[in-house]
């Protein structure tokens, strides 16, 4: 799948794309993988991390961001493989800098797609959230719009080969501006402020979503929305794991916040196709075969994918052997 390939990763030098380049170093024999990130501190930290890797003199690292699109073009010469994960993902922080979000993650999923295709890459994929699904605040907003833009530049690209396919998932334990590393903070000093008691998320690891895209890479055909099942946990369960000792204090959900978190809607479960371990959005225009997909089951009618009616849910000690794993 990626043998013998360029790959770009933008965003490269966050948590998911340190863990993603690394699976991809150890296990395949590609030509080259260009990280494509704003900070210089954090490309040199990543150059020293992967240093003595197999394939590790097959790493190149590119300063820019995704709103210069003169820079993608330069990046992008040559890439069979573009993996966007670039974003502002904070929810505060859009919410406080909304033109910057809209800059970065609207316009720049428009330059990733505009210079992919002129560029004549085979595929690219976007990283979006659950938080676009229902979105009640300015990120998940979006990421919503991102997936609406990689979804239509299936039909955007003409004749051109690129394909353009998203991937859906929830939080990702362990990830920067993960929950887990402010609770740890917070058991310091002895209180941990949690801001609703029935709060629940999705929950995946770092390893199971860069295997998941890699997964959707090789299958897509262009338009789809891969949802990858995975559990749920209560907030209050994660709390009383990392601090068990440690008074909790209800604070009150934030502007933008949800209860919980929905990953399929009913109105999407119309055009979705269910497998053993995920979901495929088709797209609604029909420019590809729809039989593509082998072995799914039918959904049930307005059905919904959601973190409070998951049949899955993450115990105590599973989160505890998830945490020393960290």
């Amino acid at each position: 799948m990626l043998d013998s390939k360029i790959i770009l990763i933008t965003g490269g030098t966050g948590s998911f794309g340190k863990k993603i380049t690394e699976i991809i170093l150890k296990e395949y024999e590609l030509k080259a993988i260009r990280i494509f990130s704003r900070g210089e501190l954090e490309q040199q930290k990543m150059r020293e991390q992967f240093k003595g890797y197999k394939n590790s003199d097959k790493l190149r690292f590119f300063i820019g961001d995704v709103r210069d699109k003169n820079r993608l073009y330069r990046a992008m010469n040559g890439v069979n493989i573009v993996i966007h994960t670039a974003a502002l993902k904070q929810v505060p922080t859009c919410e406080y800098n909304p033109i910057e979000a809209i800059k970065t993650n609207v316009d720049g999923a428009i330059n990733i797609i505009d210079v992919a295709i002129d560029n004549n890459v085979e595929k690219a994929i976007t990283i979006s959230t659950d938080k676009a699904v229902y979105p009640v605040n300015l990120y998940g907003a979006t990421k919503l719009v991102a997936e609406k833009l990689f979804t239509q530049g299936n039909v955007y690209k003409g004749e051109k080969r690129t394909k353009f396919s998203c991937v859906r998932y929830g939080n990702v334990i362990g990830s920067r501006g993960s929950v887990i590393p402010i609770f740890q903070k917070q058991k310091k000093g002895g209180i941990i402020t949690i801001t609703d008691i029935g709060m629940t998320r999705f929950w995946i690891t770092l390893e199971q979503a860069s295997r998941f895209v890699l997964d959707c890479i090789d299958s897509m055909q262009g338009g789809e929305i891969f949802i990858p099942k995975i559990p749920s946990m209560k907030i209050i369960n994660l709390a009383e794991v990392i601090a068990p000792k440690t008074k909790i204090k209800i604070t009150g959900i934030r502007p933008g916040e949800k209860t919980n978190e929905t990953l399929l809607t009913g109105e999407e479960a119309r055009h979705t196709k269910e497998f053993d371990n995920y979901f495929v959005i088709e797209p609604e225009f029909h420019f590809w075969d729809r039989g593509y997909f082998k072995g799914e089951k039918p959904l049930p009618l307005n059905f919904t994918y959601s973190s409070d009616n998951n049949d899955h849910w993450i115990t105590k000690a599973e989160l505890n052997k998830m945490l020393e794993e960290l």
